[in-house]
């Protein structure tokens, strides 16, 4: 188990910096200088020549990446060219908005996907198979965009459930912030618990056609027996990679959902930020993302070695 998650571990930092290197050469090239966009297209070339020698945009970009990738090791990510804050405040304040909606709507996709995946799978073939699959279905067509304008039309606009839009901040107590996540969470969750539930019909499904699972009926196990007690844990193994992968996404993807619902998360910040062409924001954020996809998938790769003892043998 130690030498598998050495090589896990290693496989982790080598990607990270591979990771960095592409962001900032791909941030770096983008058309449009912060300086002449800050100061506007009538400003004298000197007083661009000063505000770059100012924001530290006049040194080799060699030198303006090993700085930025020094810092983040230390936890500093810099100085916003637009706002003057520390880069990691800016980070710190919105990811208490990201971080628990990406949580939030992942719960409601778990708890929603593995029932209906179960189900699906223990009737296959029968009416409530065929009910999950066309709900799934469904559920992978319609946009999560417009899913979630029609939620606030519903619960918003006509019930008035639920605001419109915006964060009450934690300040006013957890079941305040989760009322105002609670719209934006569901409209992130549809599509990934329809993706879920179909990943569990299809790897459970698998898994009662095996000779272990017949073993079991053989030995006096009930079919529900034999299921809940085999089979939904052999299945969970291709499962976990994707709830890992659909952390990540939940985390990093949610800008457009983030701005119909106006909530000042990652999404809003990293959108803000291209905006106005302030790239060491852009850059910070995205490497945090993208550490974050990389971690989960460490963590997964933990998890499936936990589940499956056949992966620590082989490494």
């Amino acid at each position: 188990m130690l030498r598998y998650s050495l090589k896990r571990l290693i496989s982790l930092v080598l990607s990270l910096v591979v990771a960095s290197l592409v962001i900032f050469l791909v941030i770096e090239v983008a058309p449009g200088d912060p300086a002449s966009f800050m100061l506007g297209i009538n400003a004298q070339p000197d007083t661009v020549a000063a505000l770059r020698s100012e924001l530290g945009l006049d040194v080799p970009k060699w030198q303006r990446y090993l700085d930025w990738a020094g810092g983040m090791l230390i936890g500093d990510f810099g100085t916003s060219y637009t706002y003057r804050t520390p880069v990691s405040e800016m980070i710190a304040d919105r990811l208490w908005v990201s971080l628990p909606l990406a949580l939030f709507a992942l719960t409601i996709s778990t708890l929603v996907a593995f029932p209906a995946g179960i189900y699906a799978a223990s009737r296959r073939g029968r009416a409530g198979d065929a009910a999950v699959m066309g709900a799934t279905q469904l559920g992978v067509a319609i946009p999560n965009f417009w899913f979630a304008m029609m939620m606030v039309l519903v619960f918003a606009i006509n019930l008035r459930w639920f605001s419109a839009g915006g964060f009450a901040g934690w300040d006013k107590g957890i079941l305040a912030g989760l009322h105002s996540l609670t719209l934006p969470a569901i409209s992130l969750a549809l599509p990934q618990a329809a993706i879920l539930a179909r990943v569990m019909r299809s790897s459970l499904l698998d898994i009662l056609g095996e000779d272990f699972m017949r073993t079991a009926r053989a030995k006096g196990l009930s079919r529900g027996q034999a299921l809940w007690r085999h089979g939904v844990r052999n299945a969970l193994i291709p499962v976990l990679t994707i709830i890992g992968l659909q952390f990540s996404f939940l985390l990093a993807g949610a800008i457009i959902i983030e701005q119909v619902f106006y909530l000042p998360g990652l999404g809003r910040l990293v959108f803000q930020a291209i905006s106005s062409r302030d790239l060491i924001v852009v850059e910070s954020v995205v490497m945090l993302l993208v550490f974050s996809v990389i971690t989960v998938n460490f963590v997964v790769d933990l998890a499936y070695a936990l589940v499956d003892p056949r992966l620590r043998r082989r490494s």
